[in-house]
């Protein structure tokens, strides 16, 4: 906790200079509102909620945004949340945060880790753990709307900040869109969001214009064999030799029907079949994830999936697999003109030297929805790692961290000053105050 402690003399630092150009903000002192938001993020962190599941999580954050000034809507597209506040005239800007956590049971050792636990689909009982960052956009959300209330001479527009919830399963973004988002709040002029990335040291900043993450699709495939004795192999119709011949035949997939310049991702996660030794099942069913970048990969390489299990089957004389595509999230792609704005927001907010350009990621997120539906949108990593940690790594080969595991502790004390600093920054230039 003494490590966590620090984060609140940081951050006071990092709002006061947050828009260090604007004398009317160097010398505030937000150490009421920093310590607020070192409490918030420990209480988020160690009460995750699983996906469509945030009510608690939703919550929160509504209490702490009202108290703020927001006027904020909850219940909107699931457990969403909608926390708007107008000053003035001037454009809409959307800033969004992703609320659920992941099944994962911690193993950090740190003393604010999460005990939290949640019931399966399946009846079993799962760790739950953010381990995707998502508790440092809350927190990031929650210090960067929290700001721009208290130094509305700074700004003038609307400020729409939204709650998304089940981020991990690719609905909610769409979610709250199908439930009349902009039609209800108004169409932004811009959308911003950050992401926690392990790939960086903290408090750096990398950004990147275009494709940024990938489409993402789940396909579950089931092959259709006929049961028998493992004894007599020629009277059944074995599905699991079907379903071997075709992860063989999906390496083709990416390796002989794809261009190599543009990249694309056919997975087989889990394979499924069977009882007991001497047993032939009559079905077999694998679990996949598709990844691209470019929506005309995505569509052929869905295609040849279905295709290549077709065939397999009917090279056993087997009857029609069964293939579903499912939890597909459209790549994201940030928009070019508002990322040279942003860019030079950050470089304003951090220094040049800790913005950097960086390289697509075949992960997904389903920010990317905002972008789809006609917004200049841009979403912005915010390096997590202890610089010394990285540079040993570096050096030494050692293990990176990684998001989505049990291990996975970002360096709060650095991560989320950069933050709310760059994210309050790139609002403040988005929505200028008149002269």
């Amino acid at each position: 906790m003494r490590r966590l402690a620090s984060l609140v003399s940081s951050l006071c630092l990092a709002a006061a200079v947050a828009v260090a150009d604007e004398p009317s903000a160097v010398d505030i002192c937000l150490d009421a509102l920093l310590g607020g938001l070192l409490d918030a993020y420990v209480h988020l962190h160690r009460h995750p909620e699983l996906s469509l599941e945030e009510r608690e999580t939703a919550a929160f954050l509504a209490t702490r945004l009202r108290a703020a000034g927001f006027t904020v809507t909850e219940g909107f597209g699931g457990h969403g949340i909608v926390a708007v506040l107008d000053n003035g005239t001037g454009p809409t800007v959307l800033l969004r945060a992703d609320l659920d956590a992941l099944p994962v049971t911690e193993r950090t050792g740190l003393p604010h880790a999460s005990t939290q636990t949640a019931t399966a689909a399946d009846g079993t009982t799962v760790g739950v753990m953010h381990a995707c960052g998502h508790d440092v956009h809350m927190t990031n959300l929650l210090g960067t709307g929290s700001f721009l209330a208290a130094h509305r001479g700074l700004w003038r527009g609307r400020l729409l900040l939204i709650g998304q919830p089940a981020e991990e399963r690719g609905e909610g973004a769409r979610a709250m869109l199908d439930a009349g988002l902009f039609e209800r709040f108004g169409k932004p002029d811009y959308a911003l969001a950050t992401h926690a990335s392990p790939r960086c040291a903290s408090g750096d900043v990398p950004s990147l214009a275009g494709p940024t993450m990938a489409n993402v699709d789940s396909v579950d495939g089931e092959s259709v064999g006929r049961g028998g004795h493992g004894a007599v192999p020629h009277l059944a119709i074995d599905p699991i030799v079907i379903a071997a011949r075709l992860i063989l035949d999906l390496q083709t997939i990416v390796s002989r029907e794809t261009d190599p310049t543009t990249p694309a991702v056919v997975t087989v996660g889990a394979i499924h079949g069977g009882t007991k030794h001497n047993i032939i099942p009559d079905r077999c069913t694998l679990q996949l994830t598709v990844r691209s970048f470019s929506d005309a990969v995505r569509e052929r390489t869905l295609e040849a999936i279905t295709r290549k299990a077709r065939a397999a089957a009917a090279a056993a004389g087997a009857a029609e697999p069964v293939v579903r595509v499912s939890e597909g999230t459209p790549a994201l792609v940030n928009d070019g003109p508002l990322v040279e704005r942003v860019r030079a927001s950050l470089v304003a907010a951090l220094g040049e030297q800790r913005v950097h350009a960086t390289v697509p990621a075949m992960i997904g997120e389903d920010f990317s929805r905002f972008g789809r539906a006609g917004v200049p949108a841009v979403l912005f990593a915010v390096g997590v790692v202890e610089p010394r940690r990285l540079a040993f790594i570096e050096a030494e080969g050692g293990e990176r961290p990684a998001l989505h595991t049990a291990t996975f502790a970002p360096d709060v004390p650095r991560a989320l000053p950069a933050g709310i600093k760059g994210l309050a920054r790139a609002a403040i230039d988005l929505m200028p105050a008149a002269p």
